[in-house]
Formats: C-alpha cells, sequence, structure tokens
C-alpha cells in the first residue's frame, strides 16, 4: 500500500498539528487539509489515513495522541477516530453523542497538555 502522504507533507503535518497545540485549539480535517496543502483527488481520505497512523503511532508508545487534535464541523472526529480507537482498546462507546464528545474531550485535553509540552520536539 502507498503510504498517505510523502514525507515533506508528514513533516508540515506535524509542524502544523504542533502549532495548533502551542495555540491550545484543534481545527478541522478541511482547516488541516489546507494548511498542509493538501492537493486533490482524495485529500481528505488522504488525511484521515495519514491521522490513523498517527494514532497508532502515538498509541504505540504510550503518547497522548496528536490526532485528536483534529475534528469535524460537528466539533467530534469522524467514527473511523472511534472505531480506531476501539480497535486500540482505548474506547468501548458509541461513535457520536455525549459520551463520544466525553471521551473525544478527554483525548483532546490529554493531547494539548501533552504535545503543547512537546512543542516542536515532534
Amino acid at each position: 500500500m502507498t503510504p498517505p502522504f510523502s514525507g515533506a507533507e508528514w513533516v508540515r503535518l506535524k509542524a502544523c498539528l504542533s502549532q495548533q497545540a502551542a495555540l491550545g485549539q484543534g481545527l478541522t480535517y478541511l482547516a488541516l487539509a489546507e494548511a498542509v496543502d493538501l492537493q486533490p483527488p482524495h485529500r481528505i481520505h488522504r488525511l484521515t489515513l495519514a491521522l490513523e497512523d498517527s494514532v497508532r503511532a502515538d498509541h504505540a508508545a504510550g503518547r497522548p495522541l496528536l490526532a485528536a487534535l483534529v475534528h469535524g464541523k460537528s466539533g467530534l472526529p469522524g467514527r473511523g477516530f472511534f472505531d480506531l480507537l476501539a480497535e486500540l482498546g482505548r474506547y468501548a462507546g458509541p461513535a457520536t453523542g455525549p459520551e463520544a464528545a466525553a471521551h473525544y474531550e478527554t483525548e483532546r485535553d490529554a493531547a494539548l497538555a501533552y504535545w503543547r509540552e512537546a512543542g516542536t520536539d515532534l
């Protein structure tokens, strides 16, 4: 399988997410795709695959999930985020509603605290 991102795109992705952590805020999938200058076709799909790779890497390393800074228009990440957390044993609830929102907030807050301290040392 071809990696969803080139090396340069990974550098831009991590730099953008690091900057967002330093600011103490997240951003939407679309805003991240634009900030990283992803070009069509399938830029949101490619971004999602890259974020899933990031979740797996952070989880394996025992770090909060940098990808938890990214969300959809609703304020929550997509179903795939919660499905992946379930696969990794990090969450066992629904992908929508108050339980999902509470769990996402916990993941996001942990990521903001950790990655704000980590700074550009990604």
